[in-house]
């Protein structure tokens, strides 16, 4: 038989191939100076030489400056940064009139070491957040100063918080609801809206309604209390009082 499972055996098939022949082709990209002139082969030495001082030279540049660090270095390093060289150097565009740029505020910044772009965002940040806060606050003092007027004017808690319901039934009924708001709004306009009431003043206003209908709760009690309201229901008194019940209680 000629076939087997034995193959033959070179000894020289056990030795590495031998490894190709450097190019200077394989690393087209390194500089010349790099390279040996004659073989064409790179100098590592030299090239690990210019990298590192490459590396000092940018480490140098971008070091943080000590606390020791002179004038001349930190400015030198806040130049890299894109900090200007003086406060009037920020460019702030601003997004409401209560934010004009300030000269104290934008010295404090470029002291910080603040980059345009980071003041802008600190001018940015109070439009969005600061000024709608002082806005809220504004209003809520300008509302607590209104209703204390209020109390102070009608004699008390008490008396104003009944004096406001019985103003705000009456004006539901003689009143416009523009004319209501606009006098409801402020201290003075209810107080004129008071003086109205008293004097009986919107019987015109209430589309040519009776003015001698009660004009607020104590009224309308007095009223039906009146013998010609229960017993014998007088036409006249009656028709008063129940104009007095749909002024004072509108549907």
């Amino acid at each position: 038989m000629n076939e087997t499972i034995l193959t033959s055996f070179d000894p020289r098939d056990d030795e590495p191939a031998p490894a190709p022949e450097a190019s200077a082709d394989i690393v087209p990209d390194i500089p010349a100076k790099f390279r040996d002139p004659e073989t064409g082969e790179v100098r590592v030495g030299s090239l690990l030489k210019s990298y590192g001082e490459l590396e000092r030279m940018v480490a140098g540049m971008v070091r943080v400056p000590g606390e020791d660090a002179d004038a001349e270095e930190i400015g030198r390093f806040r130049r890299l940064l894109g900090v200007p060289d003086a406060p009037e150097g920020y460019d702030i565009e601003t997004k409401h009139e209560l934010l004009e740029p300030d000269p104290e505020v934008n010295r404090r910044l470029h002291a910080a070491g603040f980059t345009p772009a980071q003041a802008q965002l600190v001018y940015d940040l109070a439009a969005d957040y600061v000024v709608p806060l002082l806005e809220d606050l504004g209003s809520e003092f300008e509302a607590d100063r209104q209703h204390a007027r209020l109390v102070e004017h009608f004699g008390g808690e008490d008396a104003w918080r009944e004096a406001s319901r019985q103003l705000l039934a009456w004006g539901r009924a003689n009143l416009p609801a523009e004319a209501l708001a606009a006098l409801s709004g402020t201290a003075e306009g209810v107080i004129a809206l008071h003086n109205m009431m008293r004097s009986g003043e919107p019987g015109l206003l209430g589309g040519g309604r009776d003015s001698s209908a009660p004009r607020n709760e104590a009224e309308l009690d007095e009223m039906m209390r009146d013998p010609r309201y229960w017993r014998t229901r007088d036409p006249d008194f009656v028709a008063r009082v129940t104009e007095g019940f749909k002024r004072l209680y509108p549907e």
